[in-house]
């Protein structure tokens, strides 16, 4: 119709993202001084929601140095985190966001059919991004934020989207990290993905297959899952 001259339509948008500012590195992400000790020497611990636009630029600034994957924006309802120390000293990053639309293991485990979970796939939310920063050695410190997220992501998914997720799950690559951390914060070893990409149904991207793991975070998570509770 256009062609015809019957009609004109709008210009073209670019793709979400491509208008945006690239990443640079400032003085507040530079590399600080060695942070150590045991866990108890940084306690209370806190796990501190990023709400502020400019907290999240910093987020987003911190992953890209330092994080192995760099920072990419985030796929559908998330949530940053800062993990925080009893002083208020940044210690790393955390990113909560949608997980993937299908994973053998993972969907055998809750006994998911393909209806279930397209109808309830967003009750499961992935740990997409973990970051403690390379000046930071504190031990047990990566398995104490995960288990402090896992305490408050329900309430904070809650205010921020209008429901509640019953599972989190992650992925290790096996050939870079062995998943500790997980493991000391009770995560569940579930198998390995197929090496797709996390939202590819046509397998057309194929990468190194990861180790998948999840945690529970209420126990009725695969009644929730199958709709047989709500």
């Amino acid at each position: 119709m256009e062609g015809q001259g019957l009609i004109t339509l709008p210009p073209k948008r670019k793709p979400r993202g491509l208008n945006r500012k690239k990443i640079t590195f400032g003085p507040c992400t530079a590399p600080a001084p060695l942070v150590a000790g045991s866990l108890r020497d940084h306690e209370p611990l806190a796990v501190e929601p990023v709400n502020q636009r400019a907290d999240s630029m910093l987020w987003n600034e911190y992953v890209h140095r330092y994080h192995i994957l760099g920072y990419k924006i985030p796929f559908g309802a998330h949530q940053r985190y800062f993990i925080v120390s009893s002083s208020g000293q940044r210690l790393g990053c955390l990113l909560f966001a949608a997980a993937a639309w299908a994973l053998a293991p993972r969907d055998e485990w809750i006994g998911w059919n393909e209806v279930d979970r397209s109808l309830r796939v967003n009750l499961i939310v992935n740990n997409s991004r973990f970051l403690i920063f390379p000046w930071v050695y504190v031990k047990n410190l990566a398995s104490k934020s995960l288990s402090l997220a896992a305490r408050r992501i329900r309430s904070d998914w809650q205010k921020r989207y209008a429901y509640s997720p019953v599972l989190l799950e992650t992925f290790v690559d096996p050939t870079k990290y062995k998943g500790t951390c997980y493991r000391a914060a009770n995560w569940l070893f579930l198998g390995q993905t197929a090496g797709r990409g996390r939202m590819d149904r046509y397998k057309k991207r194929l990468l190194v297959p990861k180790h998948i793991y999840a945690y529970p975070l209420v126990d009725d998570f695969r009644a929730r899952l199958k709709g047989e509770k709500s």
